[in-house]
């Protein structure tokens, strides 16, 4: 794997209570956490500091209240914990970057990757737009093309289903291509499937320029359409479901 852009399309198709599909194009980011200085090379982009895109270590990570670290020690030291991590490891953020100092994502992805290439665990960073985050820090069990894994559902993200549900993840390491499938179900019953497909592009200050007038303020039409979509569930006659207590921060891992 190495620093790219991935272009693609989202997809979400709700099948339960009501049926719902949405799909709007997307641009996502791997950055590669070892190696920020290979930022320095981008004009309009930029690590910690106001740009055109930037990418601020302080949005990510499994505790929003310790941001004084680099995010790679703290990714780190969450994988260690877990037994997830060894010298010479790499490490991946898949995510979108602020657009003029403006950033939401839904679900932020890193890869750990051994030195012999295979990837040795995913963890799927999940912020709802309730302000709240937990991250699901999963080991790959084995190292194949499509990497398939699974966690109960911990945090409450769609104010429209409940929590009594699992996930099950399927993607392909970002080279060339990248796909990430989401299965969300209740017992055997399928409830949501999302997905995002998507294309490498270099990542370069012509790419990211291009890609700027294309989507514009791309993060802030991320959050505009979550709420006009509940504003159409809500027309179709789906009700809220009560928000369990729930930590600001919150980290799950599979044994």
């Amino acid at each position: 794997m190495d620093q790219a852009l991935y272009v693609g399309e989202v997809v979400h198709q709700r099948f339960a209570p009501k049926r719902h599909r949405l799909a709007y194009r997307v641009f996502q980011t791997l950055l590669d956490l070892d190696a920020p200085q290979s930022l320095d090379r981008l004009r309009f982009f930029s690590r910690n500091h106001f740009n055109l895109f930037s990418f601020y270590d302080r949005d990510h990570g499994p505790d929003k209240a310790d941001t004084a670290s680099p995010l790679r020690e703290r990714m780190t030291a969450l994988l260690r914990r877990h037994g997830l991590y060894e010298p010479g490891d790499h490490l991946f953020l898949m995510a979108m970057p602020r657009v003029l100092g403006f950033v939401f994502n839904p679900i932020s992805l890193y890869f750990a990757q051994a030195q012999d290439g295979s990837m040795r665990a995913v963890i799927y960073e999940v912020n709802n737009t309730f302000g709240d985050r937990h991250s699901y820090v999963l080991p790959v069990r084995v190292s194949e093309p499509h990497i398939r894994q699974s966690s109960d559902k911990r945090l409450h993200v769609s104010p429209f289903m409940d929590m009594d549900m699992a996930y099950r993840f399927d993607l392909t390491a970002p080279e060339e291509r990248f796909v990430l499938q989401i299965r969300l179900n209740r017992a055997e019953t399928p409830m949501l499937f999302a997905g995002f497909t998507a294309q490498r592009r270099t990542l370069d200050d012509a790419q990211l320029l291009r890609l700027f007038f294309v989507m514009p303020f791309l993060t802030l039409k991320v959050v505009l359409g979550i709420h006009w979509e509940a504003l159409l569930l809500f027309a179709k006659g789906l009700r809220l479901k009560p928000k369990p207590p729930t930590q600001k921060s919150s980290v799950s891992a599979a044994s």
